[in-house]
């Protein structure tokens, strides 16, 4: 019998979610989980570097989040309407899958205006799921004009459960400081605890990055809904491994060095275009491959993560490379030890 979603939940105090992250990104705690002796050592984020030597590679997802959140009104009734862009369908016709809040009140041929000079408009022309519509933005200006609108006049867009308002500070807290390719919703948050200076201290050491692409889309934070998971569908999401990545990843496998996922996305991407013989392809597409235990991972050896929802599809994959019992077992110490959770809060490192 195979894993079902109730493995997967846990009493989270709601104090140990972070609404901020800490002052200094690699002075986040870091929990170490040795899979081969299963012992667990707490850390600071920037002592990881004590764990790995020269020619280890870590891959990293250069994704930049755009400020996917906008506020529009509605026509005729001025009704406030929350706007939250998932993914451009159609460049030129300016077409998005979006979700909308309240969807209730949003149908096929409504119109949205957003901006105080209303400069920008959108008519709904389809529903796609409960909350989800497909949007056609009408606005007079290029292409370029248009993305630069979409910029200006919407916000980071930071997870529902930190209850705060949006600070200016966000728009870069909310960024891996390698964020260079855009079109995510969502950061990919192990991430966020590398600073400049931790990334030059590797770099000195000898430790070799590579780059892939994943577009954090909703996809990741999903709820799983159905006890049996095989039966759980992922949205896909987009992602890119060009050569330079392939070989210095590829390298590193044959000689039997550490190759390390920061982040689940970035273990998604690599897990999603392996060779027969184990090694990694490049890849340029849509991936909705979903990981849960029990799962043989071809790729990475090693990985960096957050702490994770219940219930979650990332804490399914954690749970599928750390070993379920392991994994438990670190999240019970989490909880008693006071890490901070989710997006902002502390790392977790498994070897």
């Amino acid at each position: 019998m195979g894993m079902k979603l109730s493995h997967f939940n846990f009493d989270l105090p709601p104090e140990l979610l972070a609404e901020y992250p800490s002052e200094n990104r690699d002075e986040a705690r870091l929990m170490v989980l040795n899979r081969k002796d299963q012992t667990i050592e707490h850390k600071q984020f920037k002592d990881l570097i004590d764990y790995f030597e020269p020619n280890d590679v870590m891959v990293l997802n250069n994704t930049k989040v755009f400020p996917a959140r906008l506020f529009g009104n509605k026509e005729k009734t001025g009704a406030r309407i929350e706007v939250f862009l998932l993914r451009e369908l159609n460049a030129e016709t300016r077409l998005w899958d979006v979700l909308v809040d309240p969807a209730r009140k949003i149908r096929i041929g409504n119109k949205l205006y957003f901006g105080e000079d209303e400069s920008l408009v959108a008519e709904v022309i389809d529903n796609t799921t409960s909350r989800g519509r497909t949007l056609r933005f009408l606005y007079d200006g290029s292409y370029e004009e248009f993305r630069d609108k979409l910029t200006e006049l919407g916000e980071t867009p930071l997870p529902k459960y930190i209850k705060r308002e949006v600070q200016p500070e966000d728009k870069e807290r909310y960024q891996t400081i390698y964020a260079k390719s855009e079109g995510a919703v969502a950061a990919p948050t192990a991430g966020l605890h590398f600073s400049k200076h931790l990334l030059k201290r590797l770099e000195i050491k000898g430790i070799d990055f590579a780059e892939v692409t994943l577009h954090v889309g909703l996809g990741t934070f999903s709820p799983v809904e159905v006890e049996d998971l095989s039966k759980h569908k992922m949205d896909s999401e987009e992602a890119f491994i060009e050569k330079k990545a392939v070989d210095t990843i590829n390298k590193a496998i044959s000689e039997k060095r550490k190759v390390c996922a920061v982040g689940t996305t970035v273990m998604r991407s690599l897990e999603s275009s392996v060779s027969s013989n184990r090694t990694l392809n490049e890849f340029s597409g849509w991936t909705n491959k979903f990981i849960f235990p029990p799962y043989d991972f071809s790729i990475a050896n090693c990985m960096i993560t957050n702490f994770h929802t219940p219930k979650s599809t990332l804490l399914m994959m954690v749970s599928a490379f750390a070993g379920h019992d392991f994994m438990k077992k670190a999240y019970a110490e989490a909880v008693k030890e006071k890490y901070k959770f989710y997006t902002y809060g502390d790392a977790m490192l498994i070897l």
